[in-house]
């Protein structure tokens, strides 16, 4: 057995021994993208505590695991998910990592666990490779960069042009247009002035599903006022069921 397959077989049988049986039956529900025989139910705190001690003590291991891909477990793909975070020490690093990584997620879960804190090392770099990722072929790399646009450009560092790089996102894929419907939502309620004349704008600027279900996300806030959503409410399209 060579040294990646058996970190890769040892690592498979820590994670195992984490696992929550009544938990992977609720995960399996949340991720019907990935096959229920590859979940063993680790729970996200206990699966964070063990990313943690391998990176601090086991990191020529982590980084073994991590080069192996495509790994059989949806546990491995979110162990290595937090292990990009951990690791990661700039933001050219973190890209190096998430390329060879992103390809290889398939699951919308996965996709969120990402958290890359590099990355406000140099935000002007972030958004130029959330570019890429938002114009790449695999679905949840596109879902990774609006996510990441979401999660760090929409305070300090927003500017109104990036709505339009969501808006010229044309996919088909559900869990694509569920994180623009998300990314959307929170811009209405942090960046409203901005954001608004989007959605006021006829003919449509977005595709009806994603237009409405950006409203409803934001009528859900309970950080917008009863009259800021009787307008959105306004706002809804007909649309057909997608």
């Amino acid at each position: 057995m060579s040294t990646q397959k058996g970190t890769s077989r040892r690592l498979q049988d820590e994670l195992a021994a984490l696992a929550d049986p009544a938990y992977r039956e609720f995960q399996a529900k949340l991720v019907p993208t990935v096959e229920p025989a590859r979940i063993l139910g680790v729970r996200t705190p206990a699966l964070r505590h063990f990313a943690r001690e391998l990176a601090r003590s086991r990191q020529a291991e982590a980084r073994a695991f991590m080069a192996r891909l495509p790994h059989a477990l949806y546990d491995e793909n979110n162990l290595h998910a937090e292990l990009i975070g951990l690791l990661a020490k700039t933001p050219s690093e973190a890209f190096e990592l998430l390329d060879a990584f992103l390809p290889h997620v398939d699951n919308w879960a996965t996709c969120d666990l990402i958290r890359v804190p590099a990355f406000k090392r140099d935000l002007p770099a972030v958004l130029e490779k959330i570019r890429d990722w938002t114009s790449a072929a695999p679905e949840y790399t596109v879902r990774f960069g609006v996510v990441q646009l979401m999660t760090l450009f929409l305070d300090d560092a927003f500017d109104p042009a990036h709505l339009r790089l969501v808006a010229d996102i044309h996919r088909p894929e559900y869990y694509v247009n569920m994180a623009r419907a998300w990314y959307y939502s929170f811009a209405l309620i942090k960046q409203p002035a901005a954001t608004l004349p989007l959605f006021e704008a006829r003919p449509l600027v977005l595709d009806a599903w994603t237009h409405n279900k950006s409203l409803q996300k934001a009528r859900e806030s309970r950080r917008i006022t009863p009259e800021q959503k009787a307008h959105l409410q306004s706002l809804k399209v007909p649309h057909e069921r997608k």
